[in-house]
């Protein structure tokens, strides 16, 4: 027992470089706004998130989170209040404002804020508010303005910092998305997904109009490709947490065995996120699911270490300068 709390403190009081939750905080910070601005922009907040009385289109009879409660009741004032507080506080989380206690609570008032309006209407949210609500709470524990935000270049005159963070956060953000992938693929019961069949669930789901940007009939012609890459999402989801054990193994001391031998052998976090990417981009060019893609993608760069990404970044400026003008 003693041992394993011994380790356990050893895990909390490490430190590392803050990029990686960095990059987290400032695509959180632009999920947020990808949240409202096309709200607003689409003449949809009325609509969306007040009762029929103030111009919804149904009877809401739920009273909605705490907050709305606390503050009066469900008013075309206070959902509008509501939208402009988490705007800013969208801004201000992308920025990096507030250092290492005020940026925590930017992350909760705009969680808070998300929560609230989220919690209207069910009919108008998704499964991403709960992963973006997630992340707000990953960002309320961790320090995500150590670097690449205003409060780093205040204190340091750059946009950049040395300042060290607390590792945890990142591995439980790690954890999140290990979570994820593998309860969306085990989840994936209908026979569609399977050979039984036929591997067709991304053909039907991009001919759905609630979910396709435009008309895709045209897909018919893709038929056996969307036949693959709904075979491949499906095994590539509930094998992710290979990633995680991979992750553990490369930094756990002493021998591995055989088939800790074989999970290093390779880096499995390249053709994991590679397909990722791949995905969730393809994701956001055919089909309207919000700031899906975005903020599932925000928890991508911490499956990498700090210095791991310093040199990936510096890798990349390098090959950028040596190609010919």
């Amino acid at each position: 027992m003693i041992r394993a709390w011994d380790a356990w403190l050893r895990v909390l009081e490490r430190r590392e470089g803050g990029e990686a939750l960095a990059v987290f905080r400032i695509l959180s910070g632009l999920a947020i706004l990808y949240t409202y601005i096309p709200v607003i922009a689409a003449g949809l907040v009325e609509i969306a998130w007040l009762d029929v009385e103030y111009g919804g289109y149904r009877p809401l009879t739920g009273k909605g989170s705490w907050l709305i409660t606390a503050l009066g009741g469900l008013t075309p004032e206070l959902v509008w209040s509501l939208v402009g507080v988490g705007l800013v506080s969208g801004l201000a989380l992308t920025l990096g404002v507030g250092g290492r206690v005020g940026g925590r609570i930017v992350a909760f008032v705009a969680l808070q804020t998300l929560l609230a309006l989220s919690m209207i209407n069910g009919d108008a949210k998704g499964s991403y508010d709960a992963l973006l609500n997630n992340s707000l709470w990953l960002l309320v524990l961790g320090d995500g303005t150590a670097t690449l935000s205003l409060d780093a270049r205040r204190r340091g005159g750059g946009w950049r910092s040395a300042l060290e963070v607390a590792a945890w956060p990142r591995y439980l953000i790690i954890a999140q998305i290990i979570t994820v992938y593998a309860s969306t693929g085990i989840h994936k019961v209908s026979a569609f997904w399977l050979p039984m069949g036929g591997y067709t669930a991304l053909y039907y789901i991009l001919l759905q109009p609630t979910w396709h940007r435009w008309e895709m009939y045209w897909i018919a012609w893709l038929f056996p490709l969307t036949q693959l890459l709904t075979a491949l999402t499906w095994i590539w989801e509930v094998s992710f947490p290979l990633v995680g054990i991979h992750l553990y193994l490369r930094q756990k001391p002493g021998p591995r065995g055989r088939l800790g031998r074989l999970l290093t052998r390779w880096d499995l976090r390249t053709p994991y996120v590679l397909f990722g990417v791949s995905m969730h981009l393809m994701i956001f060019a055919l089909m309207e699911v919000g700031p899906f893609s975005l903020i599932t993608l925000a928890y991508y760069p911490c499956l990498y270490r700090p210095e791991e990404l310093r040199r990936g970044w510096a890798r990349l400026r390098a090959r950028l300068s040596r190609r010919p003008t």
